[in-house]
């Protein structure tokens, strides 16, 4: 019988979800728990992988048993794991029903203060030193919407099949000292909504203007976009499935 849990996760201590030969993660973690509850190995399948620092406010796996599930598992696990990983539910579904391939977009947030702010060090990008136009930024967030092909936005050598990815939604929000950035999309390379929020930053900050990056993303070259914006700001919100 195949299983979805739905979990969050503080990503702060953690080298990204997927599991790493030496660095912990947090799929470890949560297979480690299930395995040792259900007495049985377990192993896990992610909706994704975040990358070392990124955070997962709604996150989506699949894992299979041949046991019913006791009611009180969910419970069981937040009991044994860690104070940064909770789990809110777990539930049957298709036994071909896949936490990756099924999932039809995704969705994150990333988060920018304005001002020094001692209780958003983990949590958001401090950038207060130089002021940002949000205008121009979601300018430049409606010259997205014209691609495809968002390879100035990938991490360098990895094993994408396709840099193809159709983004529904991206904008910029103010709200009072902080920025938040959404953006949806039915699937994300590795880093590249870092290196999007990094571009952004360099058009907020007046390096480059928004019509600049329908340059950068024709380029197809990393090198022409902006640094990666840091990890800590960045949160998976949300991964949309058609459970029917």
């Amino acid at each position: 019988m195949r299983y979805f849990i739905e979990f969050s996760y503080n990503g702060k201590n953690y080298f990204g979800y997927q599991i790493q030969p030496k660095d912990i993660s947090v799929q470890e973690e949560l297979e480690k728990a299930l395995s040792t509850i259900l007495r049985q190995p377990i192993k896990t399948t992610g909706a994704g992988r975040t990358d070392t620092g990124v955070h997962a406010k709604k996150m989506f796996a699949h894992f299979d048993t041949h046991q019913e599930l006791s009611h009180q598992l969910t419970h069981q696990l937040n009991s044994f794991l860690p104070n940064d990983i909770s789990v809110y539910k777990i539930f049957k579904v298709k036994d071909n029903f896949h936490a990756r391939f099924d999932a039809t977009f995704r969705t994150y947030e990333y988060y920018i203060s304005l001002e020094k702010n001692p209780f958003t060090q983990d949590s958001a990008w401090q950038h207060w030193r130089r002021p940002l136009d949000i205008n121009k930024m979601n300018e430049a967030c409606r010259i997205l919407f014209d691609y495809e092909d968002f390879t100035s936005f990938a991490k360098l050598h990895t094993d994408n099949k396709t840099n193809l990815c159709s983004i529904y939604k991206a904008e910029w929000e103010e709200n009072r000292a902080e920025l938040k950035f959404t953006i949806s999309a039915n699937r994300f390379l590795r880093n590249m909504v870092r290196a999007i929020v990094g571009t952004m930053v360099d058009v907020g900050a007046g390096k480059i203007q928004p019509e600049d990056l329908r340059n950068i993303i024709e380029n197809k070259n990393r090198n022409s976009a902006g640094t990666s914006a840091p990890a800590h700001g960045l949160f998976l919100v949300d991964v949309g499935y058609d459970f029917e």
